[in-house]
């Protein structure tokens, strides 16, 4: 009869780790969720900022070229006239 208390205490023994584990688990899951919003919301933020910083260069580059620096003039030029033909493909679809 001593050896089955022995084994029913061991085993509330037992299961009473497991859940205090368990419990410790899911607060720490908890913890990573958030910290993974946390940082999913800053890795958006910066992709909007680099985007921003993007165009913002790539005004400056055309902007160079039109001042006359020798650098950037082929790649405005390429740009120029893709909105020349943005321009006149929405001109073809006006007159249709």
């Amino acid at each position: 009869m001593s050896d089955l208390i022995d084994i029913v205490d061991s085993l509330e023994n037992r299961i009473s780790k497991l859940l205090h584990k368990y419990e410790l688990m899911k607060r720490q899951n908890v913890d990573l969720k958030k910290k993974i919003q946390e940082l999913e919301a800053n890795s958006s933020l910066q992709q909007d900022e680099l985007k921003h910083w993007e165009e913002k260069f790539s005004a400056l580059k055309n902007a160079n070229a039109i001042l006359g620096s020798d650098e950037y003039k082929r790649e405005t030029k390429l740009k120029i006239n893709a909105l020349i033909r943005e321009i006149d493909m929405c001109i073809a679809q006006l007159s249709e």
